[in-house]
């Protein structure tokens, strides 16, 4: 059976990659570095957003059941970070500090407001935890990326962080509008997911370990381990970098895809 993070594990593993990231930009020669992943920012605008994001979320769940989210001030408080790097990154201590005791008050179960209301993920604390893992897991590469020690995401959360990928960020009820399309993931780590894109929307399920032959002919399929899968699908790394199949269309439509407009 595959397994998905527990609440506890989740928040452990928020601090884990949180220290990481705040080492990463210690070790950055300079703040005004420009990240390679978003051009538009420098490493320190790169931590204020990254910071503010996790204020934000600690609103939402602190609210609890909501028609939105938070207004700014509730998060933001008109202020940015501090620009001087040792205050930059008490202050990215603090956010997640703050994210942290905030979840851990709140328990796995409070149900909040959420952005994937569509997907088969629940609207609570918990999924706001899970999705908060892997936020900062991949915020981290990108640090590490622009300071030139790039590190694959961990597999035991890079497995967590495609499944939540697929079943928070890709399933939906919303129609896709292409044809028909069944794509398969595959981790090297032994795990695979099946995308099946109609105008039923995007329907993710996850596959049991291969015992004969599949009767199912998919349009395309992507393999490679779960961090590149992850990295992939936040467009950090190029389809190249995996070993795929079929319909290269599919992929760039998937990338092009926002259910949301």
């Amino acid at each position: 059976m595959d397994k998905i993070l527990t609440f506890p594990d989740q928040l452990r593993l928020i601090s884990e990659r949180s220290n990481v990231f705040r080492a990463a930009v210690a070790a950055a020669p300079s703040l005004d570095v420009q990240m390679l992943t978003h051009p538009s920012r420098t490493l320190f605008d790169h931590v204020q957003h990254v910071g503010l994001g996790r204020r934000k979320a600690a609103a939402i769940v602190t609210a609890g059941p909501a028609d939105g989210p938070p207004e700014e001030s509730a998060w933001g408080g008109g202020t940015g970070a501090p620009r001087e790097r040792e205050a930059l990154l008490a202050w990215w201590a603090e956010s997640v500090g703050h994210l942290e005791r905030v979840l851990r008050e709140a328990g796995p179960d409070r149900e909040c407001w959420t952005w994937w209301a569509d997907s088969p993920s629940p609207q609570t604390s918990g999924a706001w935890a899970r999705r908060q893992l892997h936020e900062i897991a991949v915020h981290t590469y990108d640090v590490q990326l622009t300071g030139g020690a790039p590190k694959p995401i961990p597999e035991t959360i890079a497995l967590d962080g495609f499944d939540d990928c697929q079943f928070t960020l890709c399933a939906t009820t919303v129609a896709w509008p292409h044809d028909p399309a069944i794509v398969d993931y595959h981790a090297t780590e032994g795990r695979s997911w099946r995308l099946r894109l109609s105008d039923d929307g995007a329907q993710v399920t996850r596959l049991a370990p291969a015992s004969g032959e599949d009767p199912v002919t998919v349009d395309a399929s992507a393999r490679g381990t779960a961090s590149d899968l992850v990295l992939f699908f936040y467009g950090r790394i190029p389809l190249d970098s995996l070993q795929f199949e079929g319909d290269r269309r599919i992929f760039d439509q998937l990338g092009a895809w926002d259910p949301s407009v």
